[in-house]
This record gives structure tokens, C-alpha cells and sequence, in this order.
């Protein structure tokens, strides 16, 4: 599908729908081309990284993958870029990394870098991702993918095009358990799916202030994942209702008390048509939870993923036919949100697709914007965009022997 500059408008349909899903009310679509241009790269060197933002999230979540990536030789570090080379010191010093770009531009630009990851705050998202795939490269962008519709939409259309793969987290529909549950709804293992939850807050950050200015925000952070998780298992949503707050008008960030200038605290719905609701619950308003990350309620069963729906601890089945709670464990505990990454490594080595699509990204952006916006005005929006739900292709409840998995860490 060739995008051309109307595609803010926001009619979008997926890049390639393999297969039509006609269960729980989704939506049918139109097959269109996949991308014919592919970034080459040679299967038998290392892809080539650089990565922009080199706070919490890359030295924490993202290095130690990297570097076990570059240890097996598939990868190696060209260099990063960040807003202070200061900042960045102890991290470069820690990571073995050789070099720093004094701007993202640059790092774009670099002949030796394959792939740009954007672990950036949430704001610069969109322009650091749309820099990387104009120059042709494979991009792999923290959540969300931007936080304005017109970017997203620049992005989308651009990856029609660009010479590089783009995907966004998070990577929900990359755990087995999450595809295990889909393909059980799917198939009509609960009958007709008529509600569902999702649930995923926390007290909030109080090492950076971004997350409670414009652009921040608990919806963008948290509600993200569940609203991916419940699209991807029900399909595209047809309009949203939200009731949002700023419930701690004041937060402590770095020893210092800081304006809370975004919404902290959110109720969610969303309508799936043909009477399919679901409620999103989210906020850094939440000190603990107890209870299941994802529920689906269907005229012939309830199934709900255990744990979170970014890490999951298997899901519990209930189906009338059996009249009994059926328990089944995580499948592969070493699954984790950060999974995204080592996918699209392999989707670079092997020249496929991946399986986290931009246009399903796009969706969910303009569902998290419209509830910000219904939760403002008191009035439910529409939802104009879609996307089509591909699976891997393969069944994942042959990892069902639970007696199978000895040790967690194992390698």
C-alpha cells in the first residue's frame, strides 16, 4: 500500500493480511502488497547498532541483551547518543561502547549503523524515528511510536517505503502464552467474547520528570501495553470512553517535589462492536496488585493470563463443557518485554517481517489520544484506523508441557 501525505487522516489498513479473522466481532480487511524494498544485510557479519538515549531503560533492560547479542556474534555496538556525553560516560565506559555522537542526526546518518534503537523520553520518539528510516535504516522504537497522530502517520507511510524494517514496542504479541490465549479465543475455546480487562499500573517513576509532563503520562507508559494486548487477541477498536484525573497533583522526583501536569489515573473502554466491550485500568496510582493481568469473558468460558500481560506467568481457563478451573503454567519463563529486540535481529538475518506491525502501533496511539481526549471532553471518540492480526504461523501450545520446564535461568 502506497501512503501518501493524507495518511493523518487516519484510514489504515494493515500492510499485509494473510488471513481474514472473522471470530469476536473483528473486522475483515484487504489484502495489500508487502514492502518490496529490504535493507540487505549479510547473515554472516554482526548488524551493526546505534542507540539513541542511554538512560535507565538501554543500560538497564536493553544492554544486557545486547551484549549477549554481541557476545554471539550477531550484533556489534557502533555507538550511541545522548543529550550529555557526561551523562554518558559511565554507561560507555560500562557497555565497552567506542563511540558517541554528539547528535542523533549523525548516529542516523552513519554508514557502520544498520540499526537505530530509539530509547529516548517519549516526546522524541517520532522525529529520532522518522530521521533513522529516511536514511534507511531498521528502527526499533520504544512505546509509544510517537505521541501525535500526524507523526505516527509520517512514520507508517514511511516504512511503506523506507529500505528498513520499523518496529515499536511493546511486544506483547510476542509471548507464547499471549498467542496461546489468542489462539485459544480464536477458536472458539470461550464461545463469543462479550467483555474483557486489563490492568497495569504502578506508584510512578521518581527518577525523571518527563513522565508527568506533556507527552508522559501513565497512558503512554502503562495503559499501552493492555491496549495492545486486548487489539491484538479482539481486533481493532471502534471507539473509546475514558474517565481520566490527575489524581496526585504533586510528585517527588529526584529529592524534588514537582507540578504534575498530565493525567495520572485512567479508566478505559473501549467498544470492539457487536456488543464487545473491554476496560482498561491503569494509573501511578496503583501500590500492588493480586489478580490477573488480562480477563476475556465469552458466552462459554473465561480465560485470563496470569501475572502481566509484559510478563506473564501462564493463564487459567475456565470452560462450561469441563465445569473446572484448568491451570496451565508459563510456557517459557525466560520470555521477556524486551523480547522485541532479539526478534527483529532475526527478522534482519533471515529477511522476514516482523510479526509487530507499525500500522497495529498507529492504532493503538490513536485509541491512547482518544482517551485522553474522551476523558477531557466527557464524550466517547471514534476510532477511525485498523490493522490486521497476523500470527507466527506456528502453535505454541506444544510448549504446554509444564513438567518439561526444570529451571527458569536456564540457557
Amino acid at each position: 500500500m502506497r501512503v501518501g501525505s493524507d495518511f493523518a487522516a487516519r484510514q489504515l489498513i494493515g500492510t499485509s493480511m494473510k488471513k481474514t479473522v472473522a471470530k469476536s466481532g473483528k473486522r475483515k480487511g484487504r489484502s495489500v502488497p508487502a514492502r518490496s524494498v529490504v535493507l540487505t544485510h549479510s547473515n554472516a557479519g554482526p548488524i551493526r547498532v546505534g542507540i539513541v538515549g542511554c538512560g535507565n531503560v538501554m543500560d538497564s533492560a536493553y544492554m544486557p541483551i545486547l551484549d549477549k547479542l554481541r557476545y554471539q556474534g550477531l550484533v556489534q555496538i557502533t555507538g550511541v547518543s545522548h543529550t550529555s556525553l557526561d551523562r554518558c560516560r559511565p554507561v560507555l565506559k560500562r557497555w565497552s561502547i567506542p563511540k558517541y555522537f554528539s547528535s542523533y542526526h549523525s548516529l542516523c546518518k552513519a554508514p557502520n549503523v544498520d540499526l537505530v534503537l530509539v530509547l529516548t523520553s517519549m516526546k522524541q520518539h517520532g522525529e529520532i524515528a522518522l530521521s533513522a528510516l529516511r536514511a534507511g535504516k531498521h528502527v526499533f522504537v520504544e512505546k509509544p511510536m510517537a505521541v501525535s497522530l500526524e507523526e505516527a502517520g509520517q512514520l507508517v507511510a514511511e516504512s511503506q517505503t523506507s529500505a528498513g524494517y520499523l518496529v515499536s514496542a511493546p511486544f506483547v504479541i510476542l509471548s507464547p502464552t499471549f498467542q496461546i490465549i489468542r489462539d485459544r479465543v480464536h477458536a472458539g475455546d470461550i464461545g463469543k467474547v462479550c467483555l474483557a480487562r486489563g490492568r497495569y499500573g504502578w506508584a510512578g517513576p521518581d527518577w525523571s520528570a518527563w513522565f508527568y509532563k506533556a507527552g508522559g503520562g501513565p497512558i503512554f507508559d502503562l495503559a499501552v501495553y493492555n491496549i495492545t494486548s486486548l487489539t491484538g487477541i479482539l481486533g481493532p477498536a471502534k471507539r473509546v470512553m475514558a474517565m481520566t484525573g490527575t489524581a496526585q497533583p504533586t510528585r517527588v522526583v529526584n529529592g524534588e517535589e514537582i507540578a504534575v501536569e498530565v493525567e495520572d489515573n485512567a479508566q478505559i473502554i473501549l467498544d470492539f462492536g457487536d456488543a464487545v466491550f473491554a476496560t482498561v485500568t491503569s494509573g501511578f496510582t496503583m501500590q500492588k496488585y493480586r489478580s490477573p493481568g488480562l480477563e476475556l469473558y465469552g458466552t462459554k468460558g473465561t480465560i485470563q493470563m496470569l501475572g502481566d500481560d509484559w510478563g506473564p506467568e501462564g493463564y487459567e481457563l475456565w470452560q462450561n463443557s469441563v465445569g473446572a478451573w484448568q491451570r496451565y503454567y508459563e510456557t517459557d519463563p525466560q520470555w521477556r518485554w524486551t523480547s522485541g529486540l532479539p526478534h527483529l535481529i532475526d527478522c534482519i538475518r533471515k529477511k522476514e517481517r516482523p510479526l509487530v506491525a507499525p500500522e497495529h502501533a498507529y492504532h493503538v496511539l490513536e485509541i491512547m489520544l482518544a482517551a485522553q481526549a474522551s476523558g477531557r471532553s466527557g464524550r466517547a471518540q471514534e476510532i477511525r484506523s485498523t490493522f490486521a492480526i497476523e500470527s507466527g504461523g506456528i502453535s505454541h501450545r506444544t510448549l504446554e508441557a509444564a513438567h518439561r520446564v526444570h529451571d527458569a535461568n536456564r540457557e
